[in-house]
């Protein structure tokens, strides 16, 4: 548990003098007047947010220990949390202020697919960051089927690589399993899309029929495990790989007991990854208190990606301590600094492995949270079909890119940002513009879901029901 830490530059008068106080819930989604008056008093100076260990979580650390909290007079306390449903409860009932989560948990939770109950985001906290890692066992029969130049795999690397594996596991009457961290997280439709991509199916969810498994007509069987277990879960054998974020798939490089064989950056290029939520009426309640937290944490993720990342070190001794993350610092560096290690000694540069906030990284885009709903249908946990306009309006509830705009123009008056650090927040609607940076080659535009659905040979689509 991390000390929580009273704002050494508390200054009262700061905001007692300011005119106005942002009532953020009328504010228009579609963009935000110059005259907007500034953020005034947190309502809630002191807060409790959850996190899980993980290297994602970085923007959270570095907002305690870099005293950006303390700037925006909040009073603030991290807490680890034992899993993504124990963390999601603690911001439904009110233990947890919010929480660093999944990018598929507000989604899940406002449409109700599992625990139901409105939850927001304005806030994205990286891009990429996952990996899928394979036993030893599993890697040497994958090696076979993997293209090789100077002596080393050429990556990307086809799932097409592991069906021969999978196939002779079915042939022997043995399930081949693979952990994921959550049924609505990106590493469920990540490693979903690998391997559907390389003619796998990895079965549908049938919530409807009461089966939320996952494993209908599932040719690999996909289940839940916590990521800091799946190193050791994965040597004893009962799975035999997993899609997960850092440290821990360069965690079972550095124990000798599994390798990487992709990266999401090389699933999707620059994907959305983690978010920060907190409940809707909890935003509601408190919205300068909610301004402030997003203006700190942009300001960490700022930190974390300046000057090519120069200061990624002292992050990675930040991460490294047990309050956060945990694990040693070699093992932090090895994803955090720019390069990712597949097999042992087989060290390649991806200075994009992780994003903080280049490529607008911390922007709740509309589009990203379609391509989460695309996917819940795409495997069954969205039974029915759905028009694309149900498509935007989800997303425009659950995404909240109004109150990342107040937070961004309160850090651009104050001089500690520019207004070309973020987009133009009197002409950005909140799609991106279609993109094609998919291991498949298949475009994915936010603005058409029905249509981008209808591309995939594995996967429901239409008015298909199971």
């Amino acid at each position: 548990m991390r000390k929580a830490r009273f704002c050494k530059r508390f200054a009262p008068g700061r905001w007692l003098t300011r005119l106005a106080v942002v009532s953020l819930t009328v504010l228009s989604s579609a963009g935000l007047s110059a005259a907007e008056p500034a953020i005034g008093w947190p309502e809630k100076p002191q807060l409790t947010l959850g996190f899980i260990k993980l290297t994602d979580m970085a923007p959270l650390a570095v907002a305690y220990e870099k005293g950006f909290f303390e700037d925006e007079g909040l009073y603030v306390s991290l807490k680890a949390q034992a899993n993504w449903k124990v963390l999601l409860d603690g911001v439904i009932d009110g233990r947890l202020d919010g929480a660093h989560m999944l990018a598929g948990q507000p989604l899940a939770a406002t449409i109700g697919y599992g625990t139901k109950a409105p939850i927001i985001t304005a806030f994205s906290m990286d891009l990429n960051g996952n990996g899928i890692t394979v036993a030893n066992s599993v890697w040497a029969e994958m090696k076979k089927n993997t293209e090789h130049r100077d002596g080393k795999p050429v990556h990307p690397i086809s799932a097409g690589a592991l069906k021969p594996v999978v196939k002779a596991y079915r042939d022997r009457g043995e399930p081949f399993k693979m952990g994921m961290v959550f049924p609505v997280s990106t590493h469920n439709y990540e490693l979903r899309y690998w391997l559907a991509a390389g003619g796998i199916h990895p079965g549908f969810y049938a919530p409807a029929k009461g089966d939320t498994s996952g494993q209908l007509q599932a040719e690999v069987l996909l289940s839940v495990t916590p990521p800091p277990q799946m190193p050791a879960t994965l040597e004893a054998g009962t799975i035999h790989g997993y899609c997960v974020g850092e440290p821990w798939n360069q965690q079972a490089v550095f124990k000798g007991v599994g390798v990487p064989v992709i990266t999401d950056y090389e699933i999707w290029k620059n994907n959305p990854e983690k978010v920060f939520g907190v409940s809707e009426a909890w935003a509601r309640q408190y919205p300068n208190t909610h301004a402030r937290l997003i203006k700190a944490l942009i300001r960490a993720a700022k930190w974390l990606d300046e000057n090519d990342n120069a200061n990624r070190p002292e992050a990675v001794r930040i991460l490294a301590k047990s309050e956060y993350v945990g694990a040693d610092e070699a093992v932090i560096a090895n994803s955090m600094t720019g390069t990712f290690e597949y097999e042992k000694g087989d060290e390649r540069p991806i200075p994009d492995f992780n994003v903080f906030f280049r490529h607008n990284a911390t922007y709740p885009y509309y589009s990203d949270a379609i391509w989460y709903l695309t996917q819940m249908r795409r495997w069954g946990q969205i039974p029915e079909q759905k028009d694309d306009d149900w498509y935007r309006e989800t997303a425009r509830r659950v995404y909240r890119p109004d109150i990342y705009a107040v937070a961004a123009r309160a850090l651009i008056e104050e001089g500690r940002m520019q207004a070309s650090d973020f987009p133009d927040f009197d002409r950005e609607d909140g799609f991106k513009p279609p993109q094609s940076g998919f291991i498949d080659g298949i475009t994915y535009d936010g603005r058409h879901p029905n249509a981008y659905l209808e591309q995939f040979p594995i996967g429901l689509k239409a008015d298909q029901r199971l």
